[in-house]
């Protein structure tokens, strides 16, 4: 039998265990799930992004899983995935956009699927910080296919 001290709460994809008597509020701090990972340094990027891998694709599971994180203003080249990706925002807000649509606002808890074969980018808003979970989806038929970087034109459409 659990002592009702002792009784805790999990929250979300973070993990983060609180005890029972501590009070939930704005005040409360939650604990990014993943570390920030390394600092990008090629050229598919706009501004500072780090990157950190969570699971890279084998031939068992046909996924790339990474925490990717945006500051303010940063963002992905034009690019798309033969095998589609899922979106999962994790912290902050950003901007998503396909080819021919218009930008969108992304924000915590938010879940984006890219299709297959779908230019598109995504980043921060140029003001907030956006941390995703980046997962490339199908990457038995192959991976991203990188394009151009998005220009400040097309980034402040939104």
């Amino acid at each position: 039998m659990m002592n009702s001290k002792i009784k805790t709460i999990m929250l979300g994809l973070c993990g983060l265990v609180l005890s029972c008597n501590q009070k939930m509020d704005s005040q409360t701090v939650q604990k990014a799930p993943f570390e920030k990972g390394d600092l990008v340094t090629n050229s598919n990027f706009t501004g500072t992004v780090w990157l950190n891998y969570l699971a890279e694709t084998d031939s068992v599971h046909n996924v790339n899983i990474g925490s990717v994180t945006f500051a303010p203003d940063a963002r992905t080249n034009w690019h798309y995935h033969k095998g589609g990706q899922i979106l999962l925002v994790t912290a902050g807000r950003g901007l998503y956009q396909e080819k021919g649509k218009p930008v969108e606002f992304i924000e915590t808890g938010e879940v984006v699927k890219c299709p297959p074969n779908i230019e598109h980018w995504h980043g921060a808003t140029p003001t907030d910080t956006m941390t995703h979970i980046a997962i490339g989806t199908n990457t038995n038929i192959g991976g991203a296919v990188w394009l151009k970087p998005v220009t400040d034109e097309e980034y402040n459409k939104h």
